[in-house]
């Protein structure tokens, strides 16, 4: 037998392309499980080329390290048919491991199918050489290095499975793996060579014909690192776009999913908005749809948010409604719904077991917001109305469920504020006459159906009138004349006061005006202002305007607000009271004693009048307890050296006593009612 040597350099190279072959397997099937269509079997045909290529290389390697006493060729068919032999067998293992189960009967079949083509090629390689003698192969080796070709095969199958998907560190695991499958792969081949013996006198068939061994080592060597270093160059590629496009899908997935937050959100509150609580009552309708249970909609809207708004300015408004929304989130329960509508309404949606639960709900809602708020350098209060609907009993639907409880709402302030009402058949009647009301109010000025009316005052003393209070009325081209308390109620909630208010004292400057021109020139006229009117932020500017343009002097303008609009914030107040007269508008508390006045702060308001309240005007007599009352009032206000105006005043004897306890104006039906200018001027004259 001839005695064979091994050129160590080229067993190191052959071992390097083992690894090499080893790692580009395991990093295609990586590939090849993650692609999809075309892809996936662009990426199978390809990694089957180079992991063949890489296998066949690296015996081929092996092979021109081996060296004989003799020269040596190769059959270029036989290489070719070995080198297919490596490709086929791969593209069925790469298949498998890209499969989403890998059974461990699949597991056995493919190892055992991939040794044989493995064991085949270096086999088929062998002859290829065409020795003459034939090779003689000692068959226990020959065994060895098919059971160690299939060990190396299942052990590849199950790595390049196991390791397929993207994980933490995969790349340092496939490394660890390829070193120990170029390992069995390199000692299954040096095992059969190893079993091969090559008889003296051995020739090589194909030494003329053949391939040359030292042009094919570095044509091998060459395209095998080129092809391997071109998969492994694309898969990184690949990888890397694959992680970039992950990511921007990521990044899109955080930005459809904010963008869709956003939608179904309120900007200030971050509460849900009203095209997600709509949503979510349609779930609970679902929910409870041929069950019994029940769910209930609290329909809410904060009582004088407007003059705060107004008043402060919208920052602050805007934080008040944040703090609201704060404090209903945290009376209601997490499986329960707080949204906002937009403005200050809000809504609760909260599951039920029966409808007193609802009323425990508005209660606890009622409670927590009447607990004074702290706003930058002020501190207000606020109270809610809250409107109950029920579900199924007031309604199947979301739209209805939310009709229902607006107009429980309505109700609910219709009954004095600062309470709950449960929704009633009933109020859908009175809701539809008021929304109507309500549109027909908001084009009532432009079509100038309002009209003044001014009721004299009187000196209580001289008899002689000294000015007139301006009233509003509604002259309705259909339905008449519409009382004040039926439309003022709707002005201020939808905020049309203001406008309402600004052409009331325009009109009534105007007509005081007039009558000047026409010489009654020491009358003055009042005018009553809302709460919305008084703490809107155009109040000071407006009546400066106002004046400037009818040249009416201040002091025979006097703004009326109520007492108890004056000491909801006394220190507002204070600052407007002050602006106002510094113009020389005259101030006048009216309803003087049905609130609850700080006389401090009373004392501080520049006012120039009081007006006490018709109510203890009407039973008044010689003497009881309205009489020691207006006598209280007279007094405090000459202390305080505040003119004292009486209004309602109808009989006689109401006159005489007012101006026994030294009431200073008098107003009331006995003396002269509302009437239009002309009417007013004509009995005047009379």
């Amino acid at each position: 037998m001839y005695s064979s040597s091994y050129n160590s350099a080229l067993v190191f190279i052959s071992l390097v392309v083992a690894m090499l072959a080893s790692y580009t397997a395991l990093d295609l099937a990586g590939r090849i499980s993650s692609a999809r269509g075309r892809a996936a079997h662009m990426w199978l045909a390809g990694g089957a080329c180079a992991m063949g290529l890489g296998i066949w290389s690296m015996h081929f390697v092996g092979m021109l390290a081996f060296e004989l006493p003799i020269e040596l060729g190769y059959d270029p068919f036989l290489t070719f048919v070995s080198l297919m032999l490596a490709i086929g067998p791969s593209a069925i293992a790469l298949w498998l491991v890209a499969a989403d189960t890998l059974p461990w009967r699949r597991l056995l079949a493919g190892a055992a199918l991939l040794a044989i083509g493995i064991g085949g090629m270096h086999y088929v390689g062998m002859e290829a050489m065409r020795m003459t003698p034939a090779i003689h192969y000692r068959p226990g080796l020959v065994a060895l290095s098919v059971v160690i070709a299939f060990g190396a095969s299942l052990a590849a199958l199950w790595i390049a499975f196991r390791l397929r998907r993207t994980m933490d560190r995969v790349q340092l695991y496939r490394a660890g793996a390829a070193v120990l499958m170029g390992l069995a792969i390199s000692g299954m081949h040096y095992t059969g060579m190893a079993s091969a013996d090559f008889p003296l006198g051995s020739v090589c068939g194909v030494i003329l014909t053949g391939i040359d061994t030292e042009w094919l080592a570095v044509l091998v060597i060459t395209i095998t690192l080129s092809v391997l270093g071109i998969a492994l160059l694309t898969s990184v590629l690949d990888m890397r776009l694959e992680s970039r496009t992950a990511r921007l899908a990521v990044s899109l997935a955080k930005a459809n999913e904010a963008l869709t937050y956003q939608a179904m959100h309120d900007s200030l509150t971050d509460l849900p908005n009203r095209a997600l609580l709509q949503d979510r009552i349609s779930q609970a309708i679902q929910a409870a749809h041929g069950s019994t249970a029940q769910f209930a909609v609290l329909f809410l809207d904060l009582d004088g948010f407007k003059a705060i708004n107004d008043a402060y300015g919208h920052v602050v408004g805007d934080k008040l409604l944040v703090q609201v929304a704060q404090r209903l989130s945290s009376v209601i329960s997490d499986k329960d719904t707080v949204a906002r509508l937009g403005g200050d309404e809000f809504v609760v949606l909260t599951a039920v077991t029966e409808p007193a639960d609802a009323a425990t709900v508005a209660e606890a809602i009622l409670d927590v917001l009447r607990e004074p708020i702290s706003l930058d350098d002020h501190i207000v209060q606020i109270s809610t109305s809250v409107g109950i609907a029920l579900y199924p009993d007031n309604g199947l639907t979301q739209e209805t469920l939310l009709a229902n409880a607006d107009a429980a709402l309505y109700h609910a302030k219709a009954c004095g504020r600062d309470n709950y009402c449960y929704f009633e058949a009933s109020m859908n009647a009175n809701v539809h006459e008021q929304l109507q009301l309500l549109q027909e109010l908001r084009g009532a000025l432009a079509r100038r159906e309002f009209r003044l009316h001014y009721q004299p005052k009187f000196d209580a003393r001289a008899g002689h009138m000294t000015g007139v209070e301006a009233l509003l009325r509604w002259e309705h081209p259909q339905k008449g004349r519409i009382a004040p308390d039926q439309f003022i109620p709707l002005a201020e909630k939808s905020g049309l006061i203001v406008q309402i208010g600004e052409w009331v004292l325009d009109e009534a400057c105007r007509q005081l005006s007039e009558w000047h021109a026409m010489g009654h020139t020491s009358w003055t006229v009042a005018v009553n202002l809302s709460a919305i009117q008084f703490n809107h932020v155009r109040l000071v500017d407006t009546v400066v305007q106002t004046l400037k343009r009818h040249n009416l002097e201040a002091r025979f303008l006097t703004l009326e607000v109520t007492e108890t609009v004056a000491m909801t914030d006394a220190a507002a107040s204070m600052v407007i009271f002050k602006r106002l007269h510094d113009l020389g508008v005259r101030i006048a508390i009216d309803d003087f004693g049905t609130g609850y006045s700080s006389l401090l702060y009373l004392k501080q308001l520049p006012a120039h009048e009081l007006k006490i309240d018709r109510g203890f005007v009407d039973d008044l007599q010689a003497r009881g307890d309205d009489n020691a009352i207006v006598s209280a009032i007279i007094a405090l206000g000459r202390t305080l050296n505040l003119k004292i105006v009486a209004e309602g005043v109808e009989t006689v004897a109401q006159q005489q006593v007012l101006k026994q306890l030294g009431c200073d104006s008098l107003q009331g039906y006995l003396l002269g009612r509302p009437l239009p200018p002309h009417d007013l001027l004509a009995s005047v004259k009379a």
